[in-house]
């Protein structure tokens, strides 16, 4: 796992933060302290990303949260030319990048690929997260990045 201090992107986008019901709060606090948090059930054992108050798979309440190594594999991704926020004008393109989990039930999540925005993107590519702190923030937080392994 490893940290980079620069900001991969501009000031001025809104704050990553947790909902107000709480439910994503032990993987935003998770970033913040350089590790990567997914849910998994008690019950059933089945991984999930996002955060939910029950498991997808049996139903239950209450999914754990467990600590995964931040590695996986590049399963989509897409090199985005329109700014979706103002903040992003002149800052494109950018990489975004679907992450399957090896560690973690092969559950997906949605980040940046660090890098040339213009270099080749492989499928099934092999990724490691990157934590991006920004303690400086009004509403310190934490983001992760990926990059080629």
């Amino acid at each position: 796992m490893t940290s980079e201090n620069a900001s991969y992107l501009p000031p001025g986008l809104p704050t990553a933060v947790a909902e107000p019901d709480g439910v994503s709060a032990p993987y935003w606090s998770g970033l913040r302290e350089g590790v990567l948090r997914v849910q998994r059930c008690r019950h059933c054992r089945t991984w999930q990303f996002g955060p939910e108050w029950i498991c997808h798979s049996c139903l239950q309440f209450d999914p754990a949260w467990v600590d995964v190594e931040p590695t996986g594999r590049i399963y989509s991704w897409e090199r985005v030319w329109h700014p979706v926020h103002p903040a992003l004008k002149g800052h494109g393109p950018y990489i975004a990048v679907l992450v399957e989990l090896e560690h973690a039930g092969n559950v997906r999540m949605v980040g940046n690929l660090l890098g040339d925005p213009m270099q080749d993107v492989r499928i099934g590519a092999q990724v490691q997260g990157v934590f991006e702190h920004h303690p400086q923030s009004p509403h310190p937080h934490s983001l992760l990045q990926w990059r080629y392994r």
